[in-house]
């Protein structure tokens, strides 16, 4: 909360972070904001007038300080004050409140799952150090050893025992670009220290379209990356447990749940939990590999004979080639950490790139192993049995252990999901950002994470296992082109930022960076068009609708922002014949009734007959200062009643900003802004308005809302929705009006 002197609070003022509402204005806008606020210094009313003029005290104290809360160990109320009441120790909803029964019951499950809410001041806690950040950004990369080397000795192993010994050549050419692609985004880190991920980095260095065609390789591969490891895991359990067979859709839709539930609770939460089973699958892994060396080393490091394989294609190029792009998505994964750079503990580009070189050692070293044992163990693709558990089966026969690495093996595959819901809505609110998708996924939720593509993500990763019914061969050619087209893009505009740039060591940044996109681009190109008829064609047109609505999106985004920019003789005033509120008419004493506790029941009714006996007080929530807020400024000063101006910043910077845009303005109106510490706009309106009406229930309080009104309704999605969700929250409250000033786009 803020005093109408300025905000409180010792955060210095910033740009505004990805939540903040407030647009910043140009120059244009604020000589016209300035020009308006001479405009209104000419109507009826000072700003002083306007102030005696309110019934109420608008200051109603502040939230606590972070260090203050105590939230409870259960349940959705966290121990805050409400606004406007004294009593220590009372308690207040966060979040709007549900009604009945089954709402309540709703609230408090939702709690219990996802935790208390974490005010935003928390973020700096929720950061995560190496050893956490390792498991969660890495579990894709590392875990994709289960199924690349298959997926290499699938395509192999068409053209029979031939075919299978390119699998040596092959996979070192897989290993060379893990390697120069690895390298690669450590030149990114470097370049990029605040995220680099393929959007930022193709879109500053390429262009626009660029960085949007790398998005929608990106957001492709993410939503596959859940759908795939989700099916590798269970068909790793059902390997060991052949009953379980008949249920792997309903049993892989249950996974994306716990793991939509995990990532709800935030950044810190879903490490701490999905940290065991990626060390669990590298202990897992070595222990395999180690026992199959030490059974080579008895055998004299002689290959167990092939089984028969029936041949159906001739060891050509092109087979090699598919064999390649195959086996290639066993890197899947490895841009994440240069995605999440923000998601670290300081310094973050540091712990950045030695957790990606960590990563990068792990995955070469345990897909050479696996590679290795698979060559001396002489096993080959079944439909009834993975390859891991084929090599488990020989090094540990059926005992604990071979239990122990299917256990790891599947649950890392069914947590290695986890590093797309890291990045996924970070993209996500990235592009939101940039007006490239809906605001809506801009917003942290109560734990400090991006619920709104997260929720996204589970719902389109779910539909696609669904579709596939949950079989990994069926997912596999979609997955290599969408990651190896933001691969490319990517690294070329590396090579143009280095060309650009020229300092220290840019000709081996360059190198590095040029390899990575040279070889990227070899496995894109031989992916799309090798596996176009099996199922590439499928990310391709994914990409290309992405690309459509992105930029339909942007561009109703940009029609909107001209429509509601503050331009001269645009902005509307009050009528001149405005009674101001020093003239108007004398109203009754109605002096501050005792303050209630919030749990007793007010006593004031509507019982007002005749229009002298109704008081008004009409409170602006404006959201923005733009053509729709100045709108609704000047409705409300135009019904002859005091008015308030009500902002709900989301940070501290936020609530400055909007002060200063004020005062440019003239401060013609009495202004309070709440700092909301949960990032909900609603809930603090709520709390305020009921405050007011605690602290005079004889007034009939007028909420205004500036409304946008698109011309076409599937447009409305875009836009806030906080008029029927007032209306909802204030419904049990006697003596509360909400309206809209609607603004037609």
């Amino acid at each position: 909360m803020t005093d109408r002197k300025g905000s409180r609070g010792g955060q210095s003022a910033g740009p505004p972070g990805p939540a903040a509402q407030l647009a910043q204005l140009d120059e244009e806008q604020l000589r016209v904001l300035r020009e308006v606020g001479r405009a209104w210094e000419r109507l009826p009313g000072s700003p002083e007038e306007w102030r005696r003029a309110l019934p109420v005290d608008p200051d109603l104290g502040a939230f606590p300080a972070a260090a203050q809360l105590r939230p409870a160990r259960l349940g959705r109320l966290v121990p805050l004050s409400p606004l406007g009441v004294s009593s220590p120790g009372e308690r207040v909803d966060t979040e709007e409140l549900p009604s009945g029964r089954l709402g309540r019951a709703c609230a408090w499950a939702r709690r219990f799952v996802l935790g208390m809410p974490l005010r935003s001041s928390a973020l700096v806690s929720e950061r995560m150090r190496k050893l956490v950040a390792l498991p969660v950004l890495s579990a894709d990369a590392l875990s994709s050893v289960a199924y690349g080397p298959e997926a290499l000795l699938a395509v192999l192993a068409l053209a029979g025992t031939a075919g299978l010994r390119y699998s040596f050549p092959v996979s070192g050419a897989i290993v060379l670009l893990m390697l120069a692609v690895g390298l690669s985004y450590r030149q990114t880190i470097r370049a990029y220290p605040h995220g680099g991920g393929s959007y930022i980095v193709a879109g500053a260095n390429l262009g626009p379209m660029a960085g949007l065609t790398a998005a929608a390789g990106l957001m492709t591969d993410y939503v596959l990356t859940v759908a795939v490891s989700v099916a590798s895991g269970v068909a790793a359990i059902t390997s060991a447990l052949p009953a379980l067979s008949p249920d792997t859709v309903p049993t892989g839709v249950g996974v994306i749940l716990v793991l939509l539930a995990g990532n709800l609770r935030g950044v810190r939460q879903a490490g701490a939990l999905f940290a065991a089973p990626t060390y669990a699958f590298i202990i897992a892994m070595f222990a395999l590999i180690a026992s199959g060396l030490v059974r080579a080393v008895g055998q004299d490091f002689q290959p167990r004979p092939v089984p028969a394989v029936a041949v159906t294609e001739s060891a050509g190029l092109y087979l090699i080639m598919r064999a390649f792009s195959s086996g290639a998505t066993a890197m899947t994964g490895i841009e994440a950490i240069s995605n999440a750079v923000p998601a670290f503990k300081p310094v973050e580009w540091r712990q950045a790139r030695t957790t990606l070189t960590w990563m990068v050692g792990l995955l070469i070293a345990l897909f050479t192993g696996i590679i290795v044992l698979i060559h001396l163990a002489g096993v080959v693709p079944r439909s009834k049995e993975t390859v891991l558990s084929q090599l488990a089966h020989l090094g540990f026969g059926a005992g604990w252990m071979y239990v122990f690495v299917q256990a790891a093996t599947a649950a890392v595959l069914l947590l290695a999901a986890n590093t797309a819901y890291n990045d996924f809505p970070r993209v996500l609110s990235l592009l939101a950002r940039d007006d490239y998708a809906p605001r809506l996924f801009m917003r942290l939720g109560d734990r400090l994470a991006y619920s709104n593509g997260i929720i996204l993500l589970s719902v389109a990763a779910a539909l696609v296992y669904v579709a596939f019914n949950g079989q990994t061969e069926a997912l596999i050619p979609l997955y290599a082109v969408g990651v190896f087209l933001a691969f490319t893009l990517s690294q070329a505009g590396m090579v143009v930022h280095w060309w650009r740039l020229r300092d220290r060591h840019w000709r081996k940044s360059l190198l590095f960076n040029a390899l990575g996109g040279l070889l990227s681009s070899v496995v894109f190109i031989t992916a799309g068009i090798s596996k176009f008829t099996s199922g590439a064609w499928v990310a391709v047109v994914a990409v290309c609708l992405f690309l459509l609505l992105t930029r339909s999106i942007h561009h109703h985004y940009a029609a909107v922002r001209a429509s509601l920019r503050l331009r001269p003789h645009a902005v509307e005033l009050p009528a001149h014949t405005i009674v101001g509120p020093s003239t108007a008419p004398a109203a009754p004493d109605i002096s501050p009734a005792p303050r209630r506790h919030a749990t007793q029941p007010e006593t004031s009714g509507e019982n007002e007959e005749l229009p002298s006996e109704i008081r008004h007080l009409t409170i602006v929530a404006l959201a923005t200062l733009d053509l729709a807020g100045m709108r609704a400024l000047a409705y409300a000063a135009s019904l002859h009643q005091p008015v308030l101006a009500l902002h709900i910043s989301l940070t501290e910077q936020e609530a400055e900003r909007v002060r200063a845009y004020w005062t440019l303005w003239g401060d013609h109106l009495p202004l309070e802004i709440v700092v909301s510490p949960y990032r909900a706009t609603v809930a603090p309106l709520v709390h305020y308005i009921e405050a007011l009406h605690r602290q005079q229930p004889g007034l009939t309080l007028t909420v205004i809302l500036p409304e946008i009104i698109t011309r076409h309704r599937r447009h409305q999605v875009l836009h806030s929705r906080t008029a029927p969700r007032l209306r909802r929250a204030l419904r049990p409250l006697p003596k509360i009006v909400v309206t809209t000033v609607p603004f037609h786009v």
